[in-house]
């Protein structure tokens, strides 16, 4: 591992420092592959409700080596002895390289477009990149070592659990960060007293069982940011809204409709032929121009829903309890039958369908084949491993939570040209004059 000349030191609002020794490290931050991340929204849409979120997938990744490097010298100091010395380059390259195949907006086109984001980024770290060249000149290997870290395929799940567990250096990253811009303080944590009860133990992170109720602060904090943060239904407003730009564009892409404008990686993006090289071109200032070009297009549809997002004129909703999904799909029928169009004017959503999971025990993940993120486990003093859900109320109390309500969002201005077909009961709930 050759170490820098001189340490360099970048600037950081969640972290204070962010320190590189590494040449290699430098040198990756450096490819055309990484800054390219700086184009790329951490938290996609949500800055359309939270004004400041308009930090980067850079930023984060920084910050996931920061603390992935501050967890490795808290070992190599105190010499554990299951800590292998040998996988800290490999575990700081995949730190630093997780988040590279994020595409604009983050999760939402990766909905939309079936893609892993994951898999880009092995894609891109396996390719014809710059990235690749560096870590290819560690050793042939090395490329593919960085790549299984990210699949969780790696030999050694100590390793992993660095970058993905159910506590990694990523989520504590991007929750402290999520919180800091968007300046919702429920989101903080004592990471400091995290990071000094974490430790290597048979080939797994665990946490000394003296730092439960900062682990159980974590949780919390995460519980809230889920609910207050990326549930925000103003959020699933703008995210439902990108989708169906994305959806329509695709729609008349592949129709062979003659768009004014349109740029050749969404063109191979809409009928999946992206290679690297056009992903990469990938990034939201693209996205964006594309989208404010498509507000002159004829096509009504796309022109008003590119407008509407750039604008902020998002689709307004209604909220149903749980227990209430079948009032929520009535409407839902009834603005149908009066005229609006059921794939890009209407959407339920439910909040809890999304792929987010405050906490999952060990029992959960095995029932449904171990695909998710390993469970945090307690050390306790006489060496056992326990896993927290069965040691903390706090825990117990929120593991596998479903919580939400139905949200019934729609295109205002199409509801109001239709309102004398709606019936009264409806258009109150919709807040249109009877």
């Amino acid at each position: 591992m050759t170490r820098l000349e001189e340490e360099k030191v970048f600037k950081d609002p969640v972290h204070k420092y962010i320190y590189v020794q590494d040449q290699l490290i430098w040198d990756l931050i450096n490819t055309p592959e990484f800054q390219r991340l700086r184009r790329i929204r951490q938290l996609g849409t949500t800055y359309l409700t939270f004004h400041g979120a308009e930090h980067s997938r850079f930023s984060h990744s920084l910050g996931v080596y920061e603390i992935t490097r501050r967890i490795i010298s808290q070992f190599e100091r105190s010499e554990y002895p299951d800590w292998p010395r040998e996988e800290k380059l490999v575990c700081l390259c995949a730190a630093l390289l997780h988040d590279l195949g994020h595409g604009p907006f983050s999760h939402s086109i990766e909905e939309v477009m079936e893609f892993d984001h994951e898999e880009w980024s092995c894609h891109i770290i396996e390719g014809t990149t710059e990235v690749n060249r560096l870590l290819s000149a560690v050793e042939p290997d090395f490329p593919r070592k960085v790549a299984s870290i990210i699949r969780k395929r790696y030999e050694k799940p100590i390793v992993v659990n660095l970058v993905s567990s159910q506590m990694d250096a990523d989520r504590m990253d991007y929750l402290l960060r999520d919180a800091y811009f968007t300046g919702a303080n429920y989101g903080t944590f004592d990471l400091d007293r995290i990071l000094r009860v974490l430790r290597p133990h048979q080939g797994r992170i665990v946490v000394k069982e003296s730092g439960m109720h900062a682990v159980e602060d974590y949780l919390m904090s995460r519980y809230q940011m889920y609910w207050q943060v990326y549930f925000h239904p103003v959020t699933r407003s703008s995210e439902i809204m990108l989708r169906k730009i994305l959806l329509r564009a695709q729609e008349l892409c592949r129709t062979g409709y003659p768009f004014r404008w349109i740029p050749d990686p969404l063109v191979r993006l809409f009928r999946q032929e992206l290679d690297v090289s056009s992903y990469l071109k990938l990034d939201e200032a693209l996205v964006q121009t594309a989208f404010a070009a498509w507000t002159e297009e004829e096509d009504k549809l796309l022109s008003e829903l590119c407008s509407g997002f750039l604008n902020r004129k998002l689709y307004k909703y209604i909220t149903f309890d749980r227990e209430h999904e079948s009032e929520a799909q009535l409407c839902l029928e009834e603005l149908v039958a009066a005229g609006m169009n059921r794939n890009y004017e209407l959407e339920i959503d439910f909040p809890y369908d999304l792929p987010y999971h405050v906490y999952r025990s060990a029992a959960q993940e095995n029932s449904e084949g171990g695909r998710g993120k390993p469970p945090i486990l307690l050390l306790e003093p006489s060496g056992a491993v326990t896993e927290i859900s069965l040691r903390s109320d706090v825990v117990q109390s929120i593991t596998g939570m479903h919580r939400g309500q139905y949200r019934l969002y729609y295109d205002e201005a199409a509801a109001r040209r239709l309102a004398d077909r709606i019936s009264p009961g409806v258009r109150s709930r919709l807040g249109l004059a009877c």
